[in-house]
């Protein structure tokens, strides 16, 4: 075997039609294109979507979701990552510092997830959720209960 007898089996690659080359060749005249409109003149396209001047149909339906602005400001925190944080209190300004939330943040919520293994006391303006509350104080940590709502 060659590199110059090389080719593809029998039957493998069918022929191209050439089209528009006159009636015997079996594609003449129109050339599969039909007989008229814009589709079958030379450089007659329409854009992606384009329905013939009848409205599109991302335009026909209704547009769903949105991107809440504000969702960056919030954020939750893990019952157990509250143990990186170096004192007791928990506030804004120490889950920053301990590197738990960006410094963008401007409301957070503890969740109930994994186990607490220090006794913490949370500020006012944190939420907590009814189920990590109950763990914290079951460790006898302390919830201020003014704003929380969870």
């Amino acid at each position: 075997m060659k590199l110059n007898t090389l080719k593809p089996a029998l039957g493998s690659r069918r022929k191209s039609k050439r089209v528009g080359r006159g009636h015997s060749a079996g594609q003449g005249k129109t050339a599969g294109r039909g007989m008229k409109g814009q589709k079958s003149r030379s450089g007659g396209f329409s854009k992606v979507g384009f329905e013939g001047g009848q409205m599109p149909l991302q335009r026909r339906l209704p547009k769903i979701g949105f991107y809440s602005r504000g969702a960056y400001l919030k954020e939750e925190v893990r019952l157990h990552e509250l143990s990186l944080v170096e004192k007791g209190d928990i506030n804004l300004e120490s889950l920053k510092n301990a590197k738990l939330i960006s410094a963008k943040t401007k409301q957070v919520k503890i969740i109930l997830s994994g186990k607490l293994d220090k006794v913490v006391t949370v500020d006012k303006e944190i939420k907590v959720t009814a189920g990590a509350r109950k763990a914290i104080e079951d460790l006898g940590g302390k919830v201020d209960l003014e704003a929380n709502d969870g």
